[in-house]
């Protein structure tokens, strides 16, 4: 799949706002301590892929009941859905400069990812956390995403890499009072 850039301006994929509020001191001070151990931006990276992946867990998969959105708020709660562990993986690797764009799949629902710009060229990650049966990996070489979509169901992958989280996306997590309330309030399309 040809992945698009929403805006050819690379700045635009840098950029703090309401949800990737990567200028937040928590947001910060997790960048610092991630970028301490890492060679370079790479190993920074798969670090930051790796630490939202595994120390934040998806809200579905441990059961609770609390919807966040806004990157701060998913690292000081430690908790989240895709969209959620995405606008935090987004904000710490915009933190320490790595172009990160908002990407979209079609599951039925609408499912949350991010691309990193490498050696020229992007490249999708899925934070969304293993289990049973799912094994997102950061890879440069080749997608290791949770889920790939069953074409014969009508689900897809969305070819346009977003600046900022989709309107859609930023909705129907402001709007959900709790999981519950999200679960049946999910887009079904961008």
């Amino acid at each position: 799949m040809q992945l698009i850039q929403e805006t050819p301006d690379l700045s635009a994929y840098l950029a703090a706002d309401e949800a990737v509020d990567h200028h937040h001191p928590l947001v910060r001070e997790t960048a610092a301590s991630l970028a301490e151990r890492a060679a370079d931006s790479y190993d920074y990276a798969r670090a930051a892929f790796e630490y939202v992946r595994d120390r934040i867990p998806h809200s579905q998969d441990s059961g609770d009941l609390r919807v966040t959105w806004r990157a701060s708020d998913v690292l000081e709660r430690r908790t989240g859905i895709c969209y959620a562990k995405a606008h935090a993986l987004a904000a710490l690797l915009r933190a320490e400069d790595i172009p990160t764009a908002f990407c979209y799949q079609n599951l039925g629902v609408v499912h949350g990812l991010v691309a990193v710009r490498f050696h020229g060229a992007w490249h999708r990650q899925d934070p969304r956390g293993n289990k049973p049966g799912v094994d997102a990996q950061f890879s440069l070489d080749g997608e290791r995403l949770a889920f790939t979509p069953d074409a014969a169901s009508n689900e897809m992958d969305y070819p346009v890499l977003h600046a900022a989280p989709h309107p859609v996306v930023l909705n129907a997590l402001r709007a959900a009072s709790d999981r519950p309330h999200l679960w049946r309030t999910l887009p079904t399309a961008l």
